[in-house]
């Protein structure tokens, strides 16, 4: 791990930000090139609202499901949990309610799923949709190992079913713009790639407790481990677990490295190695998933990457997003650097962001609403901005660098076979046992 990390000092930030240029809007030629094109298909009538089932009714589930209903109706709600039932409930009165999912998928008046689950339900619920002819939204990350990616990029070719992952950065007008001058050359030759995330929670150690009452702890678990409920383990910081989720890694991870593969090309393919140093470790008997991290990433091309956490929020500038919130994607090449986070782009010459594309540029995939583009492939049956294979490799590289910090090594990786090179003790990590009676084919 020789490459200087993307610095954060605040000193040195600061004292280079007089080279820096801000765009905190978009330049004008973009925002008329996104004026000019086509808005996602308005709603006609009653009659052209699909009917959606959500599944998962934390915050982020309901807050899909929101947006959904501007576009469809949300006939049905789902969770394990009573409590987020009558959330959910409150928001759509009319839906009718269920605790297992799979009651769910026997209504064949049902158009679509939204996954807004724990990350270890997302792969099984999603396979159970596209088999009983649902159209799937599911959450970022989508996966919670490599396997379940395959599984899902299997089960869309045969289905045929539409899965839009929810990484909807790729449908923000700033993440596109960066993605689309890198992919054109305007900072050179993309040489590195540096992924900044916030750094993950470090407590315990932690102790059992009834289980709550209207909460189906075993369904929660699902096809994971059955072990005494720690509410620790359950609803938000479940993401802190690794045998739930990843950390940020996953969690933030499944977003910024998602931009770090489309503005360099290979959302379609993986790196060739990666070797992780874990920062801190977890406390014994709390959390599982590193918090504090720094991975390498080496792609076949020479491009590097690295994918870093930091907990320094006081920086100012280049590196925080328009909340005041330290992560984002730098692309650095030949000629300069352009950095990009949510509600910000800022890059190392005015007049990288300033200058038009010519009219023979490559253009990405346009999408200015993700849930609008869901609703519009429904219709279409083209594939969304962020289909089964992309969200698959957008999470395969998150969970390369989780193993790697489970392994405490480098490791070679071949991206086509999706299997390391010579390694049994890694390849383990590819997918994780399933507890009865869950497996792929049970979905």
């Amino acid at each position: 791990m020789n490459h200087k990390p993307f610095d954060l000092n605040r000193r040195r930030f600061l004292k280079s930000s007089a080279a820096i240029v801000a765009a905190s809007t978009l330049p004008n030629w973009f925002t008329q090139e996104c004026e000019a094109r086509p808005k996602s298909r308005p709603v006609l009538s009653p009659n052209d609202q699909p009917a959606i089932a959500l599944i998962g009714c934390g915050g982020m589930g309901r807050g899909d499901a929101k947006n959904a209903s501007r576009l469809g109706r949300i006939v049905a709600v789902c969770d394990v949990d009573d409590a987020r039932i009558i959330e959910a409930k409150k928001m759509f009165p009319d839906a009718a309610t269920y605790k297992d999912f799979r009651k769910v998928m026997e209504r064949d008046d049902i158009h679509a799923v939204i996954c807004g689950t724990v990350d270890h339900w997302h792969t099984l619920i999603s396979l159970a949709a596209m088999r009983s002819g649902k159209d799937v939204y599911c959450e970022k990350p989508l996966t919670l190992t490599i396997e379940d990616g395959k599984q899902l990029v299997r089960a869309v070719k045969k289905t045929k079913q539409i899965l839009q992952t929810g990484s909807q950065q790729r449908s923000e007008k700033n993440f596109r713009l960066a993605c689309e001058l890198v992919r054109n050359g305007r900072i050179g030759k993309l040489k590195h790639i540096t992924t900044i995330l916030p750094g993950g929670m470090r407590g315990g150690p932690f102790q059992s407790s009834p289980v709550p009452e209207g909460l189906d702890w075993d369904l929660w678990q699902g096809p994971t481990a059955d072990v005494e409920y720690v509410k620790e383990r359950c609803h938000f910081s479940f993401r802190y677990w690794f045998e739930y989720s990843g950390g940020t890694l996953t969690d933030w991870g499944a977003h910024h490295n998602d931009i770090a593969l489309w503005g360099s090309g290979l959302d379609r393919t993986g790196p060739v190695s990666v070797e992780a140093e874990a920062l801190s470790q977890p406390v014994p008997g709390g959390y599982t998933a590193v918090a504090d991290y720094r991975i390498e990433f080496t792609y076949a091309n020479g491009l590097t990457q690295t994918c870093q956490s930091t907990r320094d929020n006081t920086l100012s500038g280049g590196v925080v997003d328009s909340k005041g919130k330290l992560h984002g994607v730098k692309f650095e090449g030949t000629d300069g650097w352009i950095f990009v986070t949510r509600g910000k782009i800022e890059a190392s010459d005015p007049d990288m962001l300033t200058e038009p594309l010519p009219a023979t540029a490559e253009r990405l995939y346009v999408s200015t609403n993700h849930m609008g583009n869901f609703f519009d492939c429904m219709r279409s049956r083209k594939q969304p901005i962020c289909e089964a294979e992309i969200g698959h490799r957008s999470a395969s590289i998150c969970h390369l660098g989780a193993i790697a910090l489970q392994l405490g090594r480098k490791l070679k990786w071949d991206p086509k076979r999706e299997q390391f090179i010579s390694d049994k003790e890694g390849n383990k990590f590819l997918e994780r046992k399933m507890r009865k009676p869950w497996s792929y084919d049970a979905a």
